[in-house]
């Protein structure tokens, strides 16, 4: 038995980590909501390791907020294959941070890159923050290729939409700011897929945050095929709450 690795080097925080049967499908196969809780996660795990947990930045008046992801999936993890989760800081563009993502399976294969938008804001007064205005250290760059597109804004088409029904933010649902977890979305999603393409691996995936759901929002999905996957959205009480795009 080995103890998993992390390490910080200049720019680049990295972990191991083994999935298990709650990170996979019936498949066995890393769900979407598996990926988009590692990138949520990671972001943390790297702030954490140069010293500015959420506290810290809470206190001084900062929080990152994921706005768009956008995935690769070279070749889809599975069930206790163990990722070295890279991730690194990108810069910034317009409102945004950015940070990316590769995932390598124990053999070293590439299996998932990743790009995210972030938005920095107060957590007191919840007010947006231009990227310039975060002090506390320079935003780091990446130095390697990540093989993945830009994330995107999402726009469903006007017609030819399907009714996927409703979902209701549960309990389970919330992470500890009281929303609904952005890693929950993948399932969400896939719960309301057809059932002809819940049990295949997209190649991209791309997803915006669009408003945060809390406890007892009633989402109402809809979602439309495409010429190379399908396209959903979900609508809450204050607006649309995601769009979502799988390409297969």
């Amino acid at each position: 038995m080995e103890d998993f690795k992390q390490y910080l080097e200049g720019e680049l925080y990295s972990r191991q980590e083994e999935l298990t049967f709650w990170d996979c499908d019936c498949n066995k196969r890393a769900r979407m909501a598996t990926l988009l809780s590692k990138m949520a996660a990671f972001g943390g795990y790297h702030y954490d390791a140069l010293g500015f947990a959420h506290e810290v930045l809470a206190e001084a008046g900062f929080a990152f907020l994921l706005s768009r992801v956008a995935i690769h999936i070279h070749h889809c993890p599975r069930f206790r294959d163990v990722l070295t989760v890279n991730t690194w800081e990108n810069g910034t563009k317009g409102v945004h941070t950015q940070r990316v993502f590769q995932m390598r399976d124990q053999t070293g294969r590439l299996c998932v890159s990743g790009r995210s938008d972030w938005i920095l804001a107060d957590p007191n007064t919840h007010k947006l923050l231009r990227p310039s205005s975060f002090t506390l250290r320079p935003y780091g760059t990446c130095p390697v290729e990540i093989d993945c597109p830009e994330p995107r804004k999402l726009v469903m088409p006007k017609e030819g939409l399907t009714d996927l029904g409703t979902r209701q933010v549960v309990w389970s649902d919330l992470d500890g700011n009281g929303h609904l977890f952005s890693g929950n979305y993948g399932d969400i999603i896939w719960d309301a897929l057809p059932a002809e393409l819940q049990g295949e691996t997209p190649v991209e995936f791309y997803i915006n945050y669009n408003r945060e759901a809390t406890l007892g929002d009633r989402l109402q999905l809809e979602g439309i095929q495409t010429e190379h996957g399908y396209q959903m959205e979900a609508i809450g009480p204050n607006g649309t709450c995601f769009a979502a795009l799988c390409v297969f």
